[in-house]
């Protein structure tokens, strides 16, 4: 029945809610003016990926107004929402401690059934309150940040769009940081990447040692395809030092570097990602880090291990139909859902500055190795829309979608010399997602055997009646519903 229980909570929290309209009561009522593009909405807009929304933003007319109006609307939706199952978590978290005193009062006189029985209703209250501030701290900001991010990029990319036309006429866009892209590979964007090498190493052993990395795939002809993909990338980039390649047996999607050439992809990326472009715009991005050095910047700051403890934590707040396994390795995978461990993005270096650098460069090296360069820009569009992908809230605490920076992709790919066939789907890509097939299910079948922090504390029992968010739920319903009590019964097996 603990089966059910996981299944339950995956089907739940992998449906990420990622654009959620705005409070009901908060729309902007003002009427619209004449638009170039007839029949729609500002609203409606903010639903469509960052692609789509750059293409048609030029031809859009919207007055300053309305897009107040809108903004207004946003906050006024997110902080309804937070607020609302903030107090869902505060709720669960009393009945949990009424529970619990009921509990010591009566030890010593009660039944196994009736012992049990309450045992059942405190871990689904538990697994409610951690679902509330999932919801509250993390899926509902995400998707408010994309929406927020989506109405600047409707105010203010008309122009920008008009001053890329006018660089691109004058070739003012040829004096741009590092816009001579014709010598990637011959340039030198931060010197000193040799000596990297060896914080890397010693960063790797560390997290080895700390159990904080997790296994690697044991299928080579995916390892093989991955590492190819990165070298190729690596050989028409600025990268100085020689590149290692692990890929992770972890379903979070997202990658990371280490200082010196040490470049991690996690099967959840590799399952999210649609085509070869896609993919390598990440690698493209992430291997850019190790070129600007900013791990190295980081580690000055905070010891390796402070930094993916804090990764864990981001991979983790999120239960991702996985559960948070025993040592720190499945911990990375599954996380510390629900432990309230603090996070901050700054130890992860998450800067505008660090973000923006990797964003150019890994265009252009994406573009230099033959790829379509919005391969990047796609696949941090499925992230911000796909439903599926509570994931994805952890890929956003590392690739927050800032105005400037997904303005400064659009103006790079733009500025990019035209180049014919660039790649966007190979058969290689192809057989490697159909030999990922097996892995992908061998490991979820894994995980139900694995021992969880918070859901097998007591077996047999049936989960919440009703849970907090159900896919495809509206965001008038989820936040118009009041807190859940848990049946807290044992499940009855006929």
């Amino acid at each position: 029945m603990i089966t059910m229980l996981r299944k339950a909570l995956a089907v739940v929290l992998c449906d990420l809610l990622v654009f959620l309209p705005v409070a009901s009561d908060a729309r902007p009522q003002a009427a619209p003016p004449t638009r170039h593009t007839s029949d729609i909405s500002l609203r409606a807009l903010l639903d469509k990926p960052y692609v789509e929304l750059f293409a048609l933003a030029p031809k859009l007319e919207f007055s300053a107004q309305e897009l107040q109006d809108m903004r207004k609307s946003l906050k006024s939706g997110e902080n309804i929402c937070v607020t609302q199952f903030k107090g869902h978590s505060k709720l669960y978290g009393q009945q949990i401690d009424a529970a619990q005193k009921t509990l010591r009062a009566k030890t010593g006189s009660l039944t196994d059934a009736e012992r049990s029985q309450m045992h059942c209703q405190i871990q689904n209250l538990d697994l409610l309150k951690s679902e509330a501030d999932t919801l509250a701290g993390h899926a509902i900001p995400t998707a408010y940040d994309n929406l927020s991010a989506k109405l600047d990029i409707v105010e203010k990319w008309p122009a920008e769009h008009q001053q890329i036309q006018r660089d691109l006429a004058s070739g003012a866009y040829l004096n741009r940081r590092w816009g001579d892209v014709k010598d990637i590979g011959f340039r030198e964007i931060v010197k000193g990447q040799e000596d990297d090498i060896r914080k890397g190493q010693q960063a790797l052993e560390e997290m080895k040692r700390s159990g904080l990395l997790p296994p690697e795939i044991e299928d080579k002809a995916v390892q093989q395809y991955v590492i190819s993909l990165a070298q190729k990338i690596s050989k028409r980039s600025d990268l100085k030092i020689p590149l290692h390649v692990y890929v992770l047996q972890s379903r979070e999607i997202n990658a990371f570097a280490l200082p010196g050439g040490y470049l991690f992809i996690q099967r959840g990326l590799l399952e999210a990602a649609d085509n070869e472009s896609e993919l390598a715009g990440v690698i493209a991005h992430e291997m850019s880090h190790d070129v600007g050095r900013h791990s190295t910047k980081l580690m000055k700051r905070a010891t390796i291990a402070d930094i993916f403890m804090q990764a864990a934590q981001v991979a983790a707040m999120i239960l991702t139909g996985g559960t948070a396994g025993v040592g720190l390795s499945y911990a990375l995978q599954y996380g510390f859902y629900g432990l309230g461990m603090a996070l901050d993005l700054k130890l992860l270096g998450v800067s505008r500055d660090y973000e923006m650098e990797a964003d150019q460069l890994g265009v252009q090296y994406a573009w230099n190795a033959g790829y379509d360069p919005s391969g990047f820009v796609q696949f941090f569009d499925k992230m911000a829309t796909k439903e599926g992908y509570v994931n994805s809230a952890s890929w956003f605490r590392t690739h927050p979608p800032y105005l400037d920076r997904m303005t400064a992709i659009e103006r790079e790919i733009a500025f990019l010399p035209p180049k014919a066939n660039l790649i966007t789907q190979t058969p290689e890509f192809e057989q490697m997602k159909k030999a990922l097939e097996p892995i992908t299910a061998a490991a979820e079948k894994e995980e139900i055997a694995k021992p969880s922090l918070l859901v097998t504390r007591e077996e047999g029992c049936e989960p919440p009646k009703k849970l907090e968010y159900k896919p495809g739920q509206p965001i008038e319903q989820i936040c118009s519903q009041p807190a859940v009590t848990p049946s807290g019964g044992k499940k009855t097996d006929p």
